[in-house]
């Protein structure tokens, strides 16, 4: 349940208001109290927001089971959201409203690192606790002590986006040696490319290609062919959705052939985007954050079952793995800090986020170090085979075309290299 906003709000760029489904609906509470207000945006419109409207999704789910075993602290919860229509100039307004005229008790991010490195200047001056969904290193010049990733890329946030992809490169016999590098001009691009150009350096590679496109661009081609006539071994490309499915089509119809390619793609992981690229997804390794195995998806599987039921009713990626629940559990952490210090303040939650592990239905033995970033990497490479025209949501929702690389607690098969292999 959210507050309305007229058009000329959604005009003035604070964001539209959305209205939860009617399911969301809190029960009565015997005991009385005024809800916990918890505000946030949410990419509902943008190129983010097939990921956005999945991520609401898992916090109205959440919302109604905590309201259903009786809320917290007593008192029922209430969601207070707005569509930041993944523009970053949006993200500000929506915070400063929130906290000055909807009077939330507490705020969580929004999804993405272009839209939390704006929430925090937003926030800080509030002293309040933040938790920012999939935003990479945003803290990284910030340094705000109550500010919490849910992303995890450990320690080494950039560096642990593509680390996987270099490592098992480097355990190819014999092992390559030059790099591309293609980023789209946006903040989370830009990090993931600054943590490639480490693991280049780490892993003892040579960058024979390293450029940046702009975020709207539509003609790859050139991209492509300037790459084919550097002929690296290894493509590391760092995307966002729309340019993501544009590099790979144009890679396809030009012929990219190099030995390994992917890295740091935002939306290979869309339901909706495998499902328009299929075939042209064979061969390429990138990044996951969870993926449907045998040993992740017991704790998650509930969450899922209701996810998926209620997917078709409200038009969104019908599975929900990429951030369906992830946006459940980042609302779980919150829940157990709430939970753990009986308490609604800013300092007493940031303390016991600092000082305890979560555990949520995503990952286990959650612990935030320097910046709030986890305390360990748990990013997944996966490579995608054996695709064919007749994919569909079947095919998908399982682990038949997809292969865990890394972390080696994590692996489920070896590599198909190099790259042409997979092709078939």
């Amino acid at each position: 349940m959210t507050h309305r906003m007229t058009r000329r709000h959604v005009n003035a760029g604070i964001g539209a208001a959305l209205i939860s489904p009617a399911w969301a609906s809190a029960p009565a509470f015997a005991q009385g109290g005024e809800p916990i207000k918890i505000g946030f945006s949410m990419a509902q419109t943008g190129s983010l927001a097939g990921a956005g409207k999945q991520a609401l999704l898992g916090a109205q789910i959440w919302e109604k089971e905590i309201n259903g075993k009786g809320g917290l602290l007593g008192r029922p919860v209430k969601l207070i959201y707005y569509d930041d229509q993944t523009n970053p100039a949006t993200v500000p307004g929506i915070y400063a409203k929130l906290l000055d005229v909807d009077k939330v008790d507490l705020v969580i991010g929004p999804y993405g690192t272009n839209l939390v490195a704006p929430t925090l200047p937003a926030v800080m001056p509030k002293g309040k606790t933040l938790i920012g969904l999939f935003a990479l290193d945003a803290n990284h010049d910030f340094q705000y002590p109550k500010y919490f990733s849910m992303l995890p890329s450990g320690p080494t946030p950039k560096q642990s986006f593509t680390d996987g992809f270099f490592s098992v490169a480097a355990a190819q016999n014999p092992k390559p040696q030059t790099v591309a590098i293609a980023a789209e001009d946006a903040e989370f691009s830009r990090n993931a490319a600054d943590g490639a150009r480490e693991n280049v350096h780490t892993y003892g590679f040579k960058t024979i290609y390293d450029r940046t496109y702009p975020p709207n661009m539509t003609d790859f081609s050139p991209i492509i062919r300037a790459i084919q006539a550097t002929n690296p071994d290894l493509v590391v490309i760092c995307s966002y959705p729309n340019t993501s499915v544009g590099m790979v089509q144009s890679a396809n119809e030009l012929g990219l052939k190099p030995k390994m390619m992917g890295g740091g793609m935002v939306g290979l992981q869309y339901t909706a985007i495998k499902s328009k690229l299929k075939t042209k997804l064979n061969g390429i390794v990138n990044y996951e954050f969870w993926v449907p195995t045998p040993k992740l998806m017991p704790p998650a599987a509930d969450f899922f079952k209701k996810y998926q039921a209620l997917a078709p009713g409200e038009g969104i990626d019908p599975l929900g793995y990429y951030l369906g629940g992830w946006g459940y559990a980042y609302f779980q952490v919150l829940q157990q800090a709430i939970e753990g210090t009986k308490s609604l303040n800013d300092d007493k939650l940031a303390d016991y986020m600092r000082t305890h592990a979560f555990t949520t239905i995503m990952a286990s033995d959650i612990r935030f170090g320097k910046g709030g970033e986890w305390t360990k990497s748990q990013v997944m490479q996966v490579q995608y085979h054996d695709i064919t025209d007749a994919a569909d949501l079947e095919t998908w929702r399982g682990m038949s075309y997809q292969t865990v690389l890394t972390p080696s607690d994590e692996k489920t098969g070896s590599i198909i290299y190099p790259y042409e292999k997979a092709l078939g």
